[in-house]
């Protein structure tokens, strides 16, 4: 791999370019610059660098440009067809650099990046942010990286500032896989919390009354998801799903509850018959018996014409 040229690091810093500019563009160039990085900018809408060049970024003229002034490219992009959009000029100058994508796409995506970087001679990790932007570079950011660990460990001290690394291995496709099964978690949870906020609202009872109530519950839910268990997950590695507790036929009925008073209400079914549905799947492959977890089954292996809920 070559090495990169016309790299401008200042005295017992090293240079990194930031492209992309929105807010969590912004919140870890003005980390980098706090901890006394020479950090290089550009954004496609030139004057939203305005405020970290105020600060001491160097605003590029061009992605080539950016990327020449720096070893470790830091990509916040709002999918990965924006970096070869973006990238698409300068690939003459990627060779020997580290392309760090932070941006949100799929796994596969992410690896097709991989070959395309190592094809210009570039090396690739992906990356997935774990916190919003006021939070990066404080003690609660982490951020899930992927890809070739020689890369990770030769610029860990520059990315352990935006927030504790946690390296998942060699496939470049792990860090988005483990991004985007965390945001699965909290999509869904924020739009129970809505359905759960519309279904009391109907009821005339205020969001600022009932949130603080639906919150407890969310919060409670990693404490339920543990309770027993010296290893949270192990039973579900096993295949064992015991139906001591909550079990599916219970879970069911109250999934169908909760779609009939939504549909009372004159709520959107959309969420309530998508978790009705896992449970039903369930009940009729005969494991209304066991734990509820057992609907994981029919996640994995879904039929091909599932029946309408």
């Amino acid at each position: 791999m070559n090495e990169p040229q016309n790299l401008t690091p200042r005295q017992g810093s090293a240079a990194v370019t930031v492209i992309g500019l929105g807010p969590m563009g912004q919140a870890m160039t003005r980390t980098l610059l706090a901890a006394g990085h020479h950090v290089t900018v550009w954004n496609r809408t030139p004057g939203r660098a305005d405020g970290v060049v105020a600060d001491g970024a160097t605003l590029a003229g061009t992605p080539r440009e950016a990327v020449e002034k720096s070893g470790l490219v830091l990509l916040s992009l709002t999918d990965y067809q924006a970096m070869y959009d973006i990238l698409g000029s300068a690939t003459g100058s990627l060779a020997g650099r580290t392309l760090v994508n932070l941006s949100s796409d799929t796994p596969e995506r992410t690896r097709e990046a991989a070959t395309w970087a190592a094809g210009h001679g570039a090396t690739f990790l992906t990356g997935g942010v774990m916190v919003p932007a006021p939070m990066v570079g404080t003690e609660a950011a982490y951020v899930y990286y992927s890809g070739p660990g020689e890369a990770m460990r030769t610029h860990q001290p520059a990315l352990a500032l935006l927030g504790t690394p946690r390296y998942v291995g060699e496939d470049p496709g792990l860090a988005q896989l483990m991004y985007q099964a965390q945001l699965t978690v909290f999509l869904t949870t924020l739009s129970g919390l809505m359905h759960a906020t519309a279904m009391l609202g109907a009821a005339g009872l205020k969001a600022r009354d009932v949130l603080p109530e639906l919150l407890a519950t969310a919060d409670s839910t990693g404490d339920i998801m543990r309770a027993g268990e010296d290893s949270p997950g192990a039973a579900l590695d096993a295949g064992e799903h015991p139906g001591d507790l909550s079990t599916v036929t219970m879970m069911g009925a109250t999934a169908d509850h909760i779609v009939d008073a939504s549909r009372s209400l004159g709520l959107d079914l959309a969420l309530p018959l998508a978790v009705r549905t896992h449970y039903r799947r369930a009940i009729d492959d005969g494991h209304g018996g066991d734990n509820w977890t057992r609907i994981i089954d029919g996640i994995r292996a879904p039929r091909r014409s599932e029946p309408a809920p």
